[in-house]
């Protein structure tokens, strides 16, 4: 048994080192520090996502109607100042950029990102969006540390021009912390239901082992003791 569970332990670890390499490329990753019971990071994260990444990038994955219930956005808000390309809060979040021209200016389609925080891990959005830096012989002036020769521009060079380092680096982690949200909007209510559960398990405890306290009382010194 020992030695089962000094496998599983050895095979775990080897899995999880292959995932994060595999995910990093080999580059030291910064750690985004997410927290998606914040709210308010949250919130400020879809304002960010919608006004500098939504123009490309699709979420398809989810309605602006779920967004506003889940984050506690007043839906009439929502459709003043977050939705650009859609009637109806019931709408999936689709990128206004059509496919030929997506195809004309960068060569590809830029891809949906519903579940990229799942599929690449926090960590990996936040360094690559803070891993833009000039070079000259890309299309767009911009290379990336995290994704060499990437064909995207930097989306948030504006902030990253008129903001300083801690609020550019609070603004791309509350983007990733959004993205970490959307990946799995389910895990909002998982937690809630996980804590409630683990509050439920702690107080069964109490009562079976006050219980249990009680029974062996009488065995030991009451009735049930066994006779000589």
């Amino acid at each position: 048994m020992k030695i089962l569970l000094k496998t599983l332990s050895i095979v775990s670890v080897f899995i999880i080192s292959f995932n994060a390499s595999a995910a990093g490329g080999g580059v030291n990753l910064d750690h985004a520090d997410t927290d998606i019971t914040d709210e308010a990071s949250l919130q400020r994260g879809a304002k960010s996502f919608m006004n500098n990444c939504s123009g490309c990038h699709s979420i398809e994955l989810m309605r602006y109607n779920r967004i506003a219930k889940d984050l506690n956005i007043n839906e009439a808000d929502m459709a003043k100042n977050l939705m650009f390309n859609a009637e109806k809060t019931g709408s999936k979040i689709f990128s206004s950029m059509p496919v030929d021209g997506a195809n004309k200016w960068f060569g590809t389609t830029p891809p949906d990102l519903s579940l990229t925080a799942r599929a690449k891990g926090t960590d990996w959005i936040y360094t690559y969006l803070r891993g833009f830096y000039a070079d000259d012989t890309r299309p767009y002036g911009v290379n990336n540390h995290v994704l060499k020769n990437a064909s995207m521009p930097d989306a948030l060079w504006q902030s990253k021009q008129d903001k300083s380092e801690l609020e550019f680096n609070r603004e791309v982690r509350d983007i990733t912390n959004f993205l970490d949200y959307v990946s799995e909007p389910v895990k909002l209510i998982r937690y809630e239901i996980g804590v409630k559960v683990l509050g439920f398990l702690f107080i069964l405890f109490i009562l079976s082992y006050l219980m249990k306290k009680e029974y062996w009382k009488d065995v030991k010194y009451g009735k049930w003791r066994a006779k000589d």
